[in-house]
């Protein structure tokens, strides 16, 4: 992993601890914009009893508004698989390049992203794979209801 994507994966799970340290589920985003954050956020659901802030959502909220080209211009840290809401999200903005954590927790809508064009980076990141364990052990119910079961 290079120095650029290991700092911005790494900005992606300072967001999933903070997620889980407010009471909430452990996944992080931040978006990247010419080698800059402009967007940072995590799963907030919980915290806001919001049907949709997953930690994507959440980075492209705080991103603000944007022009369609500062969008497909960036990069999306994720440290978890988007699932079919955030995957909506990443292809109706255009972002060409996700870069996941982990997938073993949850494998999301890769599939649809890559025919799509958006070029993906999987790493099988322990940090990652760590908090979701962590969180779910403790919180299955949480998690449950967080990807829909």
């Amino acid at each position: 992993m290079d120095k650029g994507t290991s700092t911005f994966l790494q900005a992606a799970i300072d967001e999933a601890r903070k997620g889980l340290e407010e009471g909430g589920i452990p996944i992080g985003s931040v978006l990247v914009h010419d080698g800059k954050i402009i967007g940072r956020g995590h799963n907030r659901r919980v915290q806001n009893g919001s049907a949709i802030l997953h930690g994507e959502m959440d980075a492209l909220e705080n991103a603000g508004r944007q022009p369609a080209r500062v969008y497909q211009e960036s990069t999306l840290y994720t440290t978890l698989s988007p699932c079919a809401m955030c995957s909506g999200a990443i292809l109706l903005y255009g972002i060409k390049h996700v870069v996941i954590g982990e997938n073993t927790t949850f494998m999301g809508e890769e599939k649809l992203l890559g025919s799509r064009g958006v070029r993906l980076d999987v790493h099988d990141d322990e940090a990652c794979k760590a908090l979701m364990r962590r969180f779910i052990e403790e919180k299955p119910e949480l998690w449950d209801e967080d990807i829909g079961r």
